[in-house]
């Protein structure tokens, strides 16, 4: 079984729309699933553990996941997240299969 990254935006304005965030990048997860991935999503594993670590710290060890990984899906609007672009970047250096949400 191969393994995605789920990559978009998780900060957010408020906690309402990081919420909103969170659940949309769950329902993508539910349905890769469902198409026969083994889907991580880095929102649902760290969801509202703001202030903990460092930003960077947050990103490190997701890039370091996301090298382990067969394959990206990128979230609408991930353009928005800095940490998305990163996601990206390292999953076309890696060549990473990659996926965007239509």
């Amino acid at each position: 079984m191969k393994v995605i990254f789920i990559s978009g935006a998780y900060r957010a304005p408020n906690t309402l729309e990081i919420e909103h965030n969170i659940r949309h990048a769950e329902a993508a997860a539910i349905e890769l699933w469902k198409q026969g991935w083994a889907a991580y999503c880095p929102h649902k594993n760290t969801a509202h553990f703001d202030g903990i670590c460092s930003d960077e710290t947050w990103l490190e060890g997701n890039l370091e996941i996301l090298s382990r990984c067969d394959a990206i899906y990128m979230l609408r609007e991930w353009e928005n997240s800095q940490g998305a672009r990163a996601e990206l970047h390292l999953a076309k250096e890696h060549n990473l299969e990659i996926l965007f949400e239509k």
